[in-house]
């Protein structure tokens, strides 16, 4: 489909959406500087979570590491700390990373060409271009699912926008339309418009300001573009934790390979666990007795959590015992329950804990 919007289209276009952001944009922190490692920081933490969720942890990880050179030489498990309830902590891994390379092979610069930007890990085309319009001004258009669709609308293209055909039509809708003169504004202007005018359902076209060149709206299409994006089919797990309480309070908490692990408990800190298929607790003992040597233990049965990550619906089911002394085992660290926070632990580890009555005198 050939673009409708060129010559002055296009740049009438281009003017009323930088007007409008410019005017009508939130204050929103990364956007208070062209710092390309406040920049970055942000577009990670946003990546498949909400900007209301990510705001109390950007300030929190900034505090920390105000710089790139202070995440660099940082230890992984502090930066997972900060980064515990946030989720996809391979985000966090990879950041940390990717920082240590910038300081040792890019002066502590955040690269400035697509290329090398490309190489950081963690780094995909549209996290490369949206740090390197935002803070350098390089003409590189950027791709999400907001951006995706406000332009599916403004060209009325129908179906599954993640179809290869319609996401290659997308990609250089994106090009086409970039105001390169001010490349990062107009990428923000895109993501705005989709966060806050241009939404999934109930899109407000009369506020809109560029409804006039806007496809969809002129075919009354707007509720049907995008199509509707087939669900991925619901995977049902059951997870048994137990948590072992020594007469001092303690716990032990462990870093275990198993299959879950990577979904579940990210490889962090988490309590001994096992996904059961029909008796939780006569499996989550087979699984004691095989990794810590417990042959005997008296598993008290706690409230169960639900506990989502993308498709999978996951039930927790967290076991206490109490015991008169804990395991010594490598790849293990004993600490008060109180204290679990002082770890990085996931929020399904958080959960767990919560289940745990407090200790009556």
């Amino acid at each position: 489909m050939k673009t409708h919007l060129t010559g002055r289209a296009l740049k009438s276009f281009q003017n009323r959406m930088l007007a409008w952001f410019r005017a009508h944009q939130r204050d929103l922190p990364w956007r208070r500087s062209r710092d390309p490692y406040r920049i970055w920081v942000a577009e990670v933490m946003l990546q498949q979570t909400r900007i209301a969720a990510v705001m109390p942890y950007y300030h929190r990880f900034l505090a920390r590491f105000p710089t790139v050179q202070s995440l660099a030489s940082a230890r992984e498990s502090e930066v997972l700390k900060l980064w515990s309830g946030l989720g996809y902590y391979s985000r966090a891994r990879n950041l940390h990373s990717a920082a240590k390379i910038i300081v040792t092979q890019h002066h502590g610069q955040f690269p400035r060409t697509l290329d090398a930007a490309l190489e950081l890990p963690g780094i995909g085309a549209y996290t490369a271009a949206a740090v390197l319009s935002i803070s350098y001004d390089v003409p590189l258009a950027v791709l999400d699912g907001n951006v995706a669709r406000v332009l599916a609308r403004i060209k009325a293209i129908r179906g599954d926008l993640r179809a290869s055909k319609n996401w290659r039509a997308l990609t250089t809708s994106a090009k086409n339309f970039l105001a390169t003169q001010a490349p990062g504004d107009w990428n923000q202007s895109l993501m705005e418009l989709g966060e806050v005018i241009c939404t999934p359902q109930s899109p407000r076209c009369s506020e809109c300001p560029v409804a006039r060149h806007c496809r969809a709206y002129a075919q009354g299409l707007t509720d049907e573009i995008p199509a509707p994006r087939r669900k991925r089919v619901a995977v049902h797990m059951k997870i048994a934790a137990a948590i072992l309480r020594d007469p001092r309070g303690r716990t032990l908490l462990i870093q275990d390979p198993g299959a879950h692990d990577t979904v579940l408990f990210s490889r962090m800190w988490q309590f001994p666990a096992v996904e059961i298929r029909r008796h939780a607790k006569i499996e989550l003992e087979a699984h004691l007795r095989a990794t810590l040597s417990i042959t005997e233990i008296s598993l008290d049965e706690l409230p169960a959590a639900r506990h989502g990550v993308t498709f999978r619906n996951i039930t927790l089911l967290p076991f206490l015992a109490n015991v008169s002394e804990l395991p010594k085992l490598p790849r293990t660290k004993v600490l008060p329950l109180k204290n679990l926070a002082k770890l990085p632990i996931s929020s399904a580890t958080r959960k767990i804990a919560a289940a745990v009555p407090p200790i009556t005198r």
